[in-house]
């Protein structure tokens, strides 16, 4: 019997794989579900009832939210990044590391296949087919939704034929949440204009007024939030949701094109992640010099492009993920920010790193490094080329 290694949510679409690889196919079918910060620990085990009642072989619950964090978000957070200068890259980031983690269970367990449940309406198939290409080259992919072009209706037809019982209720938003935020699709995402209402948010507004919050940065992690210090950075990037979630900042609606080649809309709510990649390049601002917040910037724009395009293996990566690595060498120190409804507003930073220290002088006021003089002679320097062409041309259009 060969085996097959399923990417299981316990949603329709992977509920219909199981079923039809087992009663149709004849495979042996080894399900896994790859949670990087969505599901709770009763979410999971009901989860593993399900895929057990269906008829798996096997069913592997992966924790990768410190993972997930390890190789993909930290370098996230050092570059910035942001798709469209909107969106944190919530999902694209997550079905990578989701991936990646399919591929080793299924050379674990020496597979025949690796399937997943996505549509051919959307980016997740090139991010799965992709890694599986690279990582495990010569294992069938399978994706039945997608190759058998079925309908919502036709699965529940089939899954009922068979006596699944299952919640079959089409929720009205769909909502895919992790530890880098939490998409947002429903009717009013289907068109160029529209905005969610209150109630398609997962994290409801049930906090008011004004809340100071100080994020500890070392080397550009996440270490510490308010008088909290944690082990690892993603326990950091949890504890700050649930202190921001309420005041409903980080909302917002991403249009951008997909890999095959259509534009989609869809909203998300990332509190953590947009104050901690704007408290971040706050203290960047602050501690880095012109080039290298220049550098950062150009790297950051391809790395998050070719990130949310599936290609996390490109060997490209690395190189960037090197220089986002070596930058934050001083990237230490404390980010303030103001919490309201809505909104949160990046008051200030501290860092012994901090090159707008007062010893040099104060901008707009007095430099102690040099003296007028100095600025004089610099700007003829500085200017001089320029000045020379402006000097040639005008003799020119003289003549």
């Amino acid at each position: 019997m060969k085996k097959v290694v399923l990417g299981f949510s316990g949603g329709l679409d992977t509920t219909y794989c199981v079923k039809y690889f087992t009663e149709e196919k004849g495979y042996e079918v080894h399900s896994v579900i790859v949670n990087t910060g969505g599901f709770s620990e009763e979410e999971l085990k009901k989860i593993e009832a399900h895929a057990y009642k269906l008829g798996v072989k096997t069913h592997t619950t992966i924790d990768a939210v410190k993972s997930y964090y390890d190789t993909i978000i930290k370098y996230l957070v050092f570059g910035n990044c942001l798709k469209n200068n909107t969106y944190p890259l919530s999902v694209s980031a997550e079905r990578l590391s989701q991936a990646l983690c399919i591929a080793e269970h299924a050379k674990k367990l020496n597979a025949d296949a690796v399937a997943h449940g996505s549509t051919g309406a959307g980016n997740d198939q090139v991010r799965f087919d992709m890694i599986f290409n690279i990582m495990i080259p010569g294992v069938e992919i399978i994706t039945p939704i997608r190759d058998l072009k079925l309908s919502r209706e036709e699965e529940i037809t089939y899954l009922k034929s068979k006596g699944v019982d299952m919640n079959f209720e089409k929720s009205v938003y769909s909502i895919n949440k992790g530890l880098w935020g939490t998409s947002v699709g429903g009717k009013e995402t289907l068109n160029s204009k529209g905005l969610l209402p209150e109630s398609a948010w997962p994290t409801q507004v049930t906090k008011t007024g004004t809340e100071e919050v100080k994020l500890q940065f070392v080397k550009g992690e996440l270490v510490g939030v308010n008088d909290k210090t944690f082990d690892h950075p993603s326990l950091a990037i949890q504890y700050l949701q649930t202190i921001a979630g309420p005041f409903g900042v980080g909302r917002d609606i991403h249009v951008g094109d997909t890999i095959i080649g259509i534009k989609g809309r869809v909203g998300f709510e990332a509190a953590a992640p947009m104050i901690i990649l704007k408290a971040h390049h706050a203290l960047e601002k602050h501690v880095l010099t012109k080039w290298q917040l220049n550098w950062k910037d150009q790297l950051a724009l391809f790395y998050g492009n070719w990130l949310h395009e599936g290609q996390i293996l490109d060997p490209v990566m690395r190189d960037i993920e090197a220089f986002f690595t070596n930058s934050q060498q001083t990237v230490t120190g404390s980010v303030y920010i103001q919490l309201q409804s809505y909104h949160f507003q990046v008051i200030g930073i501290e860092s012994d790193y901090d090159l707008m220290s007062a010893k040099f002088g104060k901008y707009g006021e007095m430099n102690t490094g040099y003296t007028g003089d100095d600025v004089r002679g610099f700007s003829k320097i500085f200017g001089n080329q320029t000045s020379i062409y402006h000097k040639v041309n005008a003799a020119d259009n003289g003549k």
